[in-house]
């Protein structure tokens, strides 16, 4: 089949490079991916500023294309200009570092992955838990296998799937849970510093992620399984939106 490879932090990432290894045996792959590190940009594209395209030389042969615009940008141009044909499926990672909780709506990653359900195909974001372990060889292994079951089962137009390993060898992993998104916001914790000029300046605080709710994707991996979560598009509440007349005018 004819995969679209793509990530946030950028072609030459060990992550998209071991992916694009174990997947290029037996599939078509065009890797377009950003030219340096875009994490937590996540949907946003580039509107202000041209966006460039070069040719690339990837490790064991074939060619990418690094651009310099965001993931959603790479998705759009991988779509719309690099590929000839449309391609079966998305794939945007492997990430180094979870996109779980509140988190999946900053990640560049999910951006992209999303990019693409949005135009109607399927597409996958895969991360994996930022630990001692980053297991890129056994999730690229999995993944593998994913890809042939996703293209197999289909999914609803819109949906796409948020795939996330714990921080461990994949060998050791517990087995996969389908989960939902958990409410945890890992961005309300700083830490304050100051520079040699006396200024003050911040920077995000990193915290252990934890929910107590066994459906979730943050309770799945400290438990040490797979999540997959299904996300939709289309974000409108519509049982609020069922209750709305008397927003209507008379």
């Amino acid at each position: 089949m004819k995969i679209l490879l793509t990530n946030d932090d950028g072609y030459s990432a060990p992550g998209i490079q071991v992916l694009y290894e174990t997947l290029r045996s037996y599939h078509e792959i065009v890797m377009a991916a950003p030219d340096r590190e875009k994490s937590a940009v996540g949907h946003g594209i580039t509107l202000n500023e041209p966006i460039r395209i070069d040719k690339i030389n990837l490790n064991g042969g074939g060619e990418g294309y690094a651009i310099t615009g965001t993931p959603a940008d790479c998705v759009k141009l991988g779509l719309f200009k690099l590929c000839t044909t449309p391609p079966d499926i998305v794939i945007s990672g492997i990430n180094p570092g979870s996109n779980t909780g509140v988190n999946i709506n900053y990640s560049g990653t999910v951006g992209a992955a999303r990019e693409a359900a949005l135009n109607g195909l399927l597409s996958i974001a895969v991360s994996v838990k930022r630990g001692k372990i980053v297991d890129f060889q056994g999730m690229s292994r999995f993944i593998g296998n994913l890809v042939d079951k996703v293209c197999d089962y289909g999914l609803p137009t819109g949906t796409f799937l948020n795939i996330n390993a714990p921080d461990i060898s994949l060998d050791e992993v517990r087995g996969v849970k389908i989960t939902r998104q958990a409410s945890n916001n890992i961005s309300k914790q700083f830490e304050k510093r100051v520079d040699p000029k006396d200024r003050s300046y911040y920077w995000y605080s990193s915290i252990n992620q934890v929910n107590s709710e066994p459906d979730t994707d943050v309770n799945a991996l400290s438990q040490n399984y797979i999540s997959i979560t299904p996300i939709q598009c289309d974000i409108t509440d519509y049982k609020t939106m069922a209750g709305m007349e008397p927003f209507q005018l008379p």
